[in-house]
Parts: structure tokens; sequence; C-alpha cells
């Protein structure tokens, strides 16, 4: 069997301004980044603000488990799959961040024979905005130890700062640090540290920003310090929010991949969701819904925390509203929530089966409370037997809900 990346090399892209005119887009609404990626501009934007919407779909899952779950694996598979029944169908994905890229999750392009490509592009540096965040975030720090050093002014107390620089990266020995060493010429001295740049303001702020104008007053809002005497500080106060919307000028465009099956995708914006709203930007969404019949997205972590973010969060702001959301679980990780170690899940465990499914149970009523109509994919492994899929029968029979086995992972579309 192929690796993922064995798949992806062995695939043949079609060029991005195909993909695009499939939707409809004209070839000067793309800033081209090779063949095989483009960014859509704000003249598309203008072009279809008019147009109706298509239908809204959410993918979320069960909890996490080491097991993985397969959010963006199902969620490739279902735009491919629309596509294969004569649907128009676009998918709006979350841009991955090189920390779990090089650490033990690795990347989130999908897998198998339902991923995004080109799938070492996008799990790279892709278009440069996670490196766009990067900067506006660290411009604005730069500028706050810039005050101080040149006489501090506003009177910021340099024990209550309380934004942090960031970093594309996992590197725990910069968590915590010391900056302004060195003499008066290098600055105060005070503690700092680093975050991972996805857990960044910005980054949340780039994903909700409805378009330069709002990005920029949002930018002003951060809270970034207090003074002395307990006032707040923002970044409009050192005057820092147009120099990080002027450093955001292409990152807040989307970006236009596509499928294994060249089926489109966007891809924009990857917060995450046990720190901000864990959402792909509401650009992308809103965008993504005026050029198809069906826009299917994801939310990050189970539907207890991604997905209640959307429809708390996202929705409520955006003024979206879906029509189905899709609970995506497995078998290996029922089992792994039934108490069954990881390095044993190939094996058959009806018994541990029977405990764990009580967390898709969870799930499917948690999103119930939002009065939209739930499915389940369970997405199938080899390792599942006719024994444990009977248990799933029953749990979704028991549950009143519809379900359907997803192989889209090993036969794409088709699955």
């Amino acid at each position: 069997m192929l690796t993922d990346i064995e798949i992806a090399q062995s695939t043949k892209l079609r060029p991005i301004a195909d993909v695009a005119g499939d939707l409809g887009i004209q070839e000067d609404e793309l800033e081209f980044y090779g063949k095989y990626k483009a960014k859509l501009n704000e003249s598309v934007f203008a072009r279809l603000k008019e147009r109706p919407d298509g239908k809204l779909i959410l993918v979320t899952a069960i909890n996490p488990t080491p097991a993985g779950e397969g959010k963006t694996t199902t969620t490739a598979g279902l735009g491919q799959a629309m596509a294969k029944i004569g649907k128009n169908a676009i998918i709006a994905l979350r841009e991955p961040s090189l920390g779990p890229v090089f650490g033990i999750k690795g990347g989130a392009a999908g897998g198998g024979y339902a991923q995004v490509l080109p799938m070492e592009d996008i799990n790279l540096h892709f278009t440069g905005d996670m490196h766009a965040i990067t900067s506006a975030n660290n411009l604005c720090c730069a500028m706050l130890d810039n005050h101080m050093q040149q006489g501090n002014a506003l009177g910021i107390d340099q024990r209550r700062i309380l934004i942090k620089r960031c970093l594309d990266m996992n590197d725990r020995a910069l968590r915590n640090i010391l900056v302004g060493l060195g003499g008066k010429v290098n600055g105060v001295p005070r503690e700092d540290g680093f975050i991972i740049t996805v857990a960044s303001e910005v980054m949340a702020i780039l994903c909700l920003a409805a378009d330069m104008q709002d990005l920029k007053a949002r930018l002003g809002n951060i809270l970034i310090a207090y003074t002395y005497d307990g006032r707040p500080v923002y970044a409009r106060d050192i005057k820092a929010e147009g120099a990080m919307a002027a450093l955001l000028k292409d990152a807040i465009n989307p970006n236009l991949v596509q499928t294994v099956e060249g089926t489109p995708a966007v891809m924009h914006g990857g917060p995450f969701a046990n720190i901000a709203h864990g959402c792909n930007s509401v650009r992308a969404t809103r965008l993504a819904l005026k050029l198809a019949d069906y826009c299917i997205t994801e939310a990050g972590f189970g539907s207890d925390l991604g997905a209640e973010k959307f429809l708390d969060i996202k929705c409520r702001m955006a003024g979206l509203a879906p029509s189905c959301v899709a609970v995506v679980a497995t078998v290996r990780a029922l089992k792994y929530n039934g108490g069954v170690p990881k390095a044993e899940l190939a094996e058959e465990n009806v018994e541990a089966l029977q405990k764990g499914i009580v967390n898709l149970e969870a799930h499917v009523e948690n999103m119930r409370k939002y009065g939209v109509p739930v499915v389940v994919a369970i997405n199938r492994f080899h390792t599942d037997t006719a024994a444990e899929l009977q248990v799933i029968d029953d749990c979704c029979r028991k549950l009143g809900v519809d379900y359907a086995l997803s192989e889209v992972f090993a036969k794409g579309g088709e699955g």
C-alpha cells in the first residue's frame, strides 16, 4: 500500500487556473504562487458579493485520540465524493502549522486518496501566511519594547506585558526567556516568552476579519500591556496596527488548491481550537459559499470544542448557518476511549468498544442541541471487524442518527 506522500507525488496535478475556471473564477482574480497554488484576490469577493450562498456542511469528530479520527481526510473525501455524484462542491480547510507537522501529529492535508495537494507545500511554507502572521505579531512586540526603551511615555509596566513573541515551531526552550539584557542600549530587561504562531491573537484575528479595514481595527484592539497605574494599553496606543496590517496584506486572501482528484479546496488560516476558535477564516468560508452549491468545512478537536466554537463564535459573528453536521468516529478511537492501549487497537475488542461508544453518543447529542441535522461518518480502517461495526450500527440506530462507513482514505471519492 502506498504512503500518503507516495500517493501525493504520483498524482498528476491540474493547473490551478483550470481548477479555478471550474468555479467560474477569472484569471485576473488569482495571484499565482507557481502552477498549483493561488491566492484569491479582493476582486472575486466584489464580483460575487450578490450571489446567493450554497449550503454549509460542518465536519467535526469525537474526542481526539492518538489513534486519529480523520476529520480532514473525511472532509477532502466528501468534496471528492460530491463531485462524483455531479454536485458542485468545494472544501474549506485550515492551514497546517509547522509545530504539529514536525511533531507527533504530522501534516494536516488529509491522507491516503483523500488529501489536499500539493501536500508538501501546504504542510511547509505554503504561500507564507504563517510567516506573515509571525512577522506582524513580532513587529508589535518589537514596537512595544522600543516604546519602553525610548522613554516609556505611556508608563507601561514591564511586569504586566501580555503579548508574547511567536514562531511557527515547537521550541520549549523559548517559552520563558529574559530579554533586554546587555546594558542600556539593548532595551529594558524583562521576562518574555514565545508561543506558537497559530496560538497568537493575530492568527485568530486574521480568521475572523471581514476585510482589510476590519482586520486593522481588530489588530489595534489587541490588549498588549497595563501601565503602572493599571490602565490598559492596546496595540493602537503604540500605533502598531497599520504596520501589522501592511504585513498581512497578502495573508488576508484565501488560498486555492486541489484534492487528489482535482476538486477545489480553499485553505486559509489555522487557529488551534484549544486556544482560539479552531476554524478556517471567515473570508474563505464566505467566498466558498459563493463559489459552489456546497461548502464542506471542518473545526478542530472534538465537537465539544471546535464545533461548539464554530457554531457559537464563527457562525454568530459571520452570520453563517450550517445545513448539516457530520460527526467523524473510528472504531479504533472508540476502543481507545474504552481503555485499550494504542498498541492493541488493531485487535478486535467488542467489550472495550461498547464502553467507549458513549463518547460518540455524547458528541451526537451535543450537536443535536443546535437544531441542525446530524449524521455520523465512520472512518473505516482495514482492522475493523464485522462484530465491531455491528456495535456502531446498533448505537446509531438507538440514537436515531443516520450513519455511513467512509472508505475515502483507501478509495477516494468512491469511498
